[in-house]
């Protein structure tokens, strides 16, 4: 299994890239969060990787960092989600965001995403509840306790954005009720 690979960056093709690894070239497919943080060409690249070997193929992708690769793993265990699927919402969301996402159990979140319909949405909140939302989901800024998640809910309905909504949980009064709460959020809001 290649684990990590480290060279010359030869070719930059999104999502694909070509790094030379001592004379030889391996082809790398990476989300686009990985492709936006690359050296220029000619550059030195490290890369930590998952081979994939199928009967017609075997395919490396790359990540920039241990946690991303990891949330890759997480996902092409799903039924019916694949490497491809994973490079796009790995692409289309940071991992804060989905853990977030899961933590808040937002299937419209991921719905946004190419390639994700309502039903694999739904799989993906079911089967990374756990695994993704509550040890990443602290790291993502998501609420503490129900009543934020409440509160959080009530203001994206509301048509605020994640920041907007987020930004103003962070101001709440400690041990808020959920109605006091969306009544300070919204003041905070209109006077932001």
């Amino acid at each position: 299994m290649i684990g990590r690979i480290s060279g010359i960056l030869l070719e930059k093709n999104p999502p694909q890239l070509l790094v030379d690894c001592n004379g030889v070239g391996y082809e790398v497919d990476v989300p686009m969060s990985t492709y936006y943080n690359l050296p220029g060409i000619g550059e030195k690249v490290a890369l930590f990787t998952h081979q994939a070997i199928r009967e017609d193929a075997h395919l490396l992708f790359g990540f920039g960092n241990a946690n991303e690769r990891a949330v890759f793993r997480q996902l092409i265990k799903i039924s019916g989600v694949g490497a491809r699927t994973a490079l796009s919402i790995l692409s289309g969301m940071t991992i804060a965001d989905l853990a977030q996402a899961v933590t808040l159990q937002e299937a419209g979140r991921l719905v946004k995403v190419p390639g994700i319909g309502k039903k694999t949405a739904e799989r993906l909140l079911l089967e990374l509840k756990g695994k993704l939302g509550a040890d990443v989901g602290a790291v993502a800024g998501a609420p503490r306790d129900d009543s934020q998640s409440d509160i959080l809910n009530a203001l994206l309905a509301l048509g605020y954005s994640d920041k907007e909504a987020t930004s103003a949980l962070k101001n709440l009064p400690a041990g808020s009720s959920v109605s006091d709460g969306i009544k300070f959020a919204l003041k905070a809001l209109s006077r932001g």
